[in-house]
């Protein structure tokens, strides 16, 4: 394991708000220089996330776009449910969903790590690249929101070791 933590942008470009992940990625790649943090746009390779967290993550950080539930550009931060996640069975290559990634890496063997998602409500998942307004309007929080929880997650990851 070369990190502690994988930061994981998952979406595609090509519909729209759908790339709300791979964008926050662009913006926030610079910005975490913790040795400890890995930042990583997967677009729509699932099966790549799954290979790759079996390198044995402590946590993940997965951004990703999240469905219109009737306030497109609100952002979420929450600890996924993994129990739920992972419930799915089986090896799918071609999906890129939080629940196939984590079905993926159960059936390669692998358990997934402590999870916080941080999500965007869309406006329009319709053919077409660039982010919506709304959505758009919402990447810097998003940004911010990943540095909140990747320093907690180091300041939890120190007090560990010291304690």
């Amino acid at each position: 394991m070369t990190s502690n933590t994988l930061v994981a942008g998952i979406g595609n470009i090509f519909l729209s708000d759908d790339g709300f992940g791979p964008e926050v990625m662009r913006r926030v790649a610079s910005r975490l220089t913790d040795p400890g943090v890995r930042v990583r746009d997967y677009g729509i390779r699932g099966m790549h996330l799954a290979y790759d967290l079996l390198d044995g993550y402590d946590a993940l950080v997965l951004v990703d776009a999240l469905p219109d539930r009737g306030a497109p550009g609100t952002l979420h931060v929450f600890e996924a449910d993994l129990e739920t996640l992972s419930s799915t069975t089986g090896l799918d290559a071609h999906a890129m969903d939080p629940s196939a990634v984590f079905a993926s890496l159960n059936a390669l063997g692998g358990r997934p790590p402590y999870t916080v998602v941080i999500g965007c409500e869309v406006a329009s998942i319709e053919d077409g690249i660039g982010l919506s307004a709304a959505v758009g309007a919402t990447v810097p929080q998003a940004v911010q929101a990943i540095e909140k929880v990747v320093a907690g997650l180091s300041s939890a990851r120190t007090a560990a070791r010291e304690g």
